[in-house]
Parts: structure tokens; C-alpha cells; sequence
């Protein structure tokens, strides 16, 4: 029996500690309180389960840390990162909670089940962890963003919507953004399940405009939406908290308003005219200046932008832009976007 009890104890101090460092990432590393919340009240319950093993004096009475073997075992490498290391703690709590789950079979049946339900616990928490570790990533990737494709198969004139896409990840584009205003909901939604694949395999963040419904049907990255389509805190509810959400805006206090509404990042414009807004007056410059010196979220400065303006537009505070025209309607695509990036990077900003 005494085996038994050793089995026991070594397990919840596995399960604990396993959780207690998945908590310390969560709270220092992801800054999600509830995820941390959450992961402080499972160690909670073992805390309870111990009880119905005895208590914590009965199971340290069977510790004997001089015979244990597993004390001299191999230590696992090194992991990449705080993520890394979350990850592998909850597997090992899920592990332990299993063992204590047979283990108090032969103990106590209440315990045994009390055991396994908190293995599910933890297994529901792992998934909220990597929801989270995903949503950073997500939000990572689109601060470090610089050059960002609007494009539609009308954009494309003719071309494969598919090959411009490739053409303009070689030449650097970070982002590509799915507007297809025209047609029936499953012909857009088997085009944007094909852009989804397309830009997975890129490497690309994969925005979808207007229709939150089919980013959502896709799994697309995230969803950009007008000052008429739904509200933020709408779209957020079909997106998932994990999902970016982009909007555009025309002025200082719609930029200001997505942001205190949730936004991840707003597009600014248009900032020259452009056959694509052609309802919209240009913005200038000003309200590039104006936004960067009041946004703390990423933005896009978005409208007839081309090699040739796109110095003053940096100049003017942005660090990122979006192109239609100048990517889509050059002959050679790849290059376009490569002159682009370069004048990004030749600015002097840091570019992915």
C-alpha cells in the first residue's frame, strides 16, 4: 500500500507543479488573468483531491526521495519559450492526472472520478491556452506586418487570383485581404477556402473583407469591416477572441473609436484618391500624421499609395501600408511588391 501512497503523492506534486508553471506563463507571458484564474483554481482541486488520499501528511509519510529513481532520470531540453514550456507542463499535469485517476481506483471511487474530471478540466484548459498562444501569434505577426494586398478577382484583371498572391508573398507582402464584392455567398466561399490554403502554405495572414461569416466558415485569420458593416463587438462574438478583427476608418475619431471598441488594427484612407474608393474623398496626409501620433493599435495607410508617394507616406508617421493598384495592376507583380518593401526598409523601418 505503501507503493500505492508513493504513486499517489508523486503525482499531485507532478500535477501541481505542471500547473503552477502553465499559470506563471499565463499570467507574465500572455497577461490573460482569467486563463491564470482559471489555471490557480485546477491546482485548487487537487488541493481537495489530496484529501481523499489521506491529506498531505499521510502522503509525505510514503516519500522517500533517496530510492526514487526517477530523481536521477535525464533532463528534458531546453524549451523554446515560455509557450513552449506552458505546453509541456500541461501535458505532464494531464499525464499525472490520469495516473492519480487508476491509482485511487483502488483508494477511493469518488476520488477516481474526482481525478478524472479534473483531467478533462485540464484538457479544456489546454485548449484555451493554445487559443491564446494562437491569438498572440496571430496579433505578433500583424504588428511586425509592413506591406499588406487588398485584392479581388476583379483586381487581378484576368490574371489567377492565386498566382498574383504567390507573386507578391515572394516579393514581400505580409498580409493578403480576400474582397470579393460581387457574386454568390458559395461561389465567395469556395475562393476564400482556396485563398485560405493558399496563404496557410505562404505564411500570409489572411483577412477576409466585409463577410465576418465566411472568414469565420474558413478559419481565416481575420475579418476587416467598413464603418457600415457589423459592429466590432459583434463581429468578435462570431470571430472568437482569438480572430482580428480590422476596420476602416476616414478620420481621427473613427480611428479613435475602433480602437476603444476592440479593434486590432484600423486602415486609414483613402489617403490619395483611388478608382477604388471612388465615393470617398481623400484624407491626405494629415490624418496619417494625426493617427500616429494619437494609435497605440497597428494601422494601414490605405489609398492610391504607389513606389512613388510612398516615401511622404512614411514620412508622414505610417509604418505599414496597404496596395490594390500597385501590386495588382503591374506587370510584374513580385517586383512591384519587392520595390515596395524595400522602400519600407529603405526608410529605415524594421521590416519581418
Amino acid at each position: 500500500m505503501r507503493a500505492l501512497y508513493r504513486i499517489l503523492d508523486v503525482n499531485l506534486n507532478r500535477a501541481r507543479e505542471g500547473l503552477r508553471v502553465a499559470e506563471e506563463v499565463a499570467r507574465f507571458a500572455a497577461g490573460d488573468a482569467e486563463l491564470a484564474g482559471l489555471l490557480k483554481d485546477l491546482r485548487h482541486r487537487l488541493g481537495a483531491l489530496e484529501g481523499a488520499f489521506g491529506g498531505r501528511w499521510r502522503l509525505a509519510e510514503a516519500r522517500d526521495v533517496g530510492s526514487d529513481i526517477g530523481a536521477a532520470t535525464r533532463e528534458e531540453a531546453p524549451h523554446r519559450d515560455a509557450f513552449a514550456l506552458a505546453a509541456a507542463n500541461l501535458k505532464r499535469a494531464e499525464e499525472a492526472c490520469r495516473v492519480l485517476e487508476e491509482a485511487a481506483k483502488t483508494v477511493s471511487p469518488e476520488a477516481a472520478s474526482a481525478a478524472k474530471a479534473l483531467r478533462f478540466a485540464v484538457y479544456d484548459a489546454e485548449r484555451r491556452f493554445f487559443g491564446r498562444v494562437k491569438a498572440l501569434a496571430r496579433r505578433e505577426r500583424l504588428a511586425e506586418a509592413r506591406l499588406y494586398l487588398v485584392a479581388g478577382t476583379r483586381d487581378v484583371r484576368g490574371r489567377d487570383l492565386a498566382r498574383v498572391v504567390r507573386a507578391a508573398a515572394a516579393g514581400g507582402v505580409n498580409i493578403f485581404q480576400l474582397r470579393e464584392k460581387e457574386g454568390a455567398t458559395r461561389d465567395i466561399l469556395r475562393l476564400a477556402g482556396e485563398m485560405r490554403a493558399v496563404t496557410a502554405e505562404l505564411g500570409l495572414l489572411f483577412i477576409v473583407n466585409d463577410r465576418v461569416d465566411i472568414a469565420a466558415a474558413v478559419g481565416a485569420d481575420g475579418v476587416h469591416l467598413g464603418q457600415e458593416d457589423l459592429p466590432i463587438g459583434a463581429a468578435r462574438r462570431i470571430m472568437g477572441w482569438d480572430g482580428i478583427i480590422g476596420v476602416s476608418t476616414h478620420s481621427l475619431e473613427q480611428a479613435l473609436r475602433a480602437e476603444a471598441e476592440g479593434a486590432d488594427y484600423i486602415g486609414v484612407g483613402p489617403v490619395y484618391p483611388t478608382p477604388t474608393k471612388p465615393d470617398y474623398r481623400a484624407v491626405g496626409l494629415g490624418l496619417v500624421r494625426e493617427v500616429a501620433g494619437r494609435l497605440k493599435i497597428p494601422f494601414f495607410a490605405i489609398g492610391g499609395i504607389t513606389e512613388n508617394n510612398l516615401r511622404e507616406v512614411l514620412a508622414a508617421g505610417a509604418r505599414a501600408v496597404a496596395v490594390v493598384g500597385a501590386i495588382t495592376a503591374a506587370p510584374d507583380v513580385a517586383a512591384a511588391a519587392r520595390a515596395l518593401s524595400a522602400g519600407i526598409r529603405d526608410f529605415g523601418v524594421k521590416t519581418s
